[in-house]
């Protein structure tokens, strides 16, 4: 496949991330199906460029866009949806344990059995993507967190590999994950939270 075939398909799949994100930092569940479209042409860009690790995590983002869209609209006790909150602290524990566990497992499958030329890289992004979106999912504030550190270490990776596009996305994402990360910050320091222990599923 030629620049000029995957040219288009990238802007396309920018559009829907970029479009995504606002959402996200809105809580608006419209986060999802958008993000869902994007992810799924990020499938083929990935393969194409070899970023194998990251073609997986936007498997895995799919996946978790039909699961969050699901737990969205889930009302949560007597609330009509599930509230922003902070993450309990068993949920540290777990973000950690999966960061390390994913990285340690990604890296040694694209060292020894790809021919990934960005191993350190992928799995990087990867791993700390692959715990973002399980927070996100969540709605635990932080969720921007991590996608700060995705979003960064992204840049120079996209641009190493010669998607421009993608490397400006993600230098806007890092800006907008900023914003996100305050405004969900405000939205639970504003509104009293409610004491309930949250299911791990």
């Amino acid at each position: 496949m030629s620049w000029e075939t995957l040219s288009p398909l990238e802007a396309v799949a920018v559009f829907f991330g970029i479009v995504s994100v606002l959402f996200s930092i809105r809580k608006h569940i419209a986060v999802f199906p958008t993000g869902i479209i994007s992810t799924f042409i990020y499938l083929f860009i990935c393969w194409e460029y070899k970023l194998y690790a990251d073609m997986g995590i936007n498997g895995y983002y799919t996946l978790m866009s039909v699961y969050g869209w699901w737990l969205w609209a889930q009302p949560k006790g007597p609330l009509p949806e599930r509230p922003v909150s902070w993450m309990l602290p068993q949920e540290r524990w777990i973000s950690v344990g999966l960061f390390v566990l994913s990285y340690g497992s990604l890296y040694a499958v694209l060292a020894q059995f790809t021919d990934s030329d960005v191993p350190y890289w992928d799995s990087f992004t990867t791993s700390s993507a692959f715990v973002a979106m399980w927070l996100m999912a969540k709605k635990k504030v932080e969720n921007w967190i991590f996608w700060i550190i995705t979003d960064l270490v992204s840049v120079p990776l996209y641009l190493y590999k010669g998607l421009p596009l993608t490397a400006f996305q993600f230098a806007f994402f890092t800006v907008l994950a900023v914003i996100g990360l305050r405004s969900w910050y405000l939205t639970v320091k504003r509104r009293p939270q409610p004491n309930f222990r949250e299911s791990h599923v």
